[in-house]
């Protein structure tokens, strides 16, 4: 109830040495014209948007309201994100449907058959970046590794302390 009230609620602020009926009215006048203005604005950038088609990652049926002929892809990698992003790179329109009835499920991606070239190079870079990763070694071993060789430098050091310390003596 609260916040009817607050939203409802209007500002306005004449600075006059003298307030008369006159300058009230000129006043308001200007207020509702410019109220008037700003609501035709917004009504027209959302007439704009909805004209508009829109770009990437979308819902099938947006997809086919856009009077073009549809391909597919099949995917059957779970790592979908990475894809999304070099496919939003490449701009290419694109809808994800996921089909359970395989296991592991499978994803297929659906998008424009003009954007065919520009589909497979973005695919291209996917699948490098997907080979590049399963080459690389996770950092719980390169981090394994690192220890392991500080440890040996470390023994190293105790080793010649020690040599040290008897030569001394």
């Amino acid at each position: 109830m609260q916040d009817e009230v607050n939203e409802k609620v209007v500002a306005l602020s004449v600075r006059a040495t003298k307030m008369t009926a006159n300058v009230l009215k000129a006043a308001m006048l200007k207020f509702i014209a410019e109220m008037e203005k700003a609501k035709q604005k917004t009504s027209k950038q959302n007439t704009v948007k909805r004209n508009e088609p829109t770009h990437g990652k979308q819902t099938l049926k947006k997809l086919m309201k856009q009077n073009s002929q549809l391909t597919n892809i099949e995917i059957t990698d779970g790592n979908i994100k990475s894809f999304e992003r070099v496919a939003r790179k490449y701009g290419v329109d694109f809808s994800l449907k996921r089909d359970n009835a395989e296991n592991p499920p499978k994803y297929i991606v659906f998008f424009k058959a003009k954007d065919v070239d520009v589909m497979t190079a973005a695919f291209k870079e996917f699948a490098g970046k997907e080979i590049k990763k399963t080459k690389k070694p996770s950092i719980r071993k390169r981090l394994a590794k690192a220890v392991e060789v500080a440890r040996d430098k470390m023994r190293l050091r105790t080793r010649l302390k020690d040599k040290n310390r008897g030569q001394s003596r």
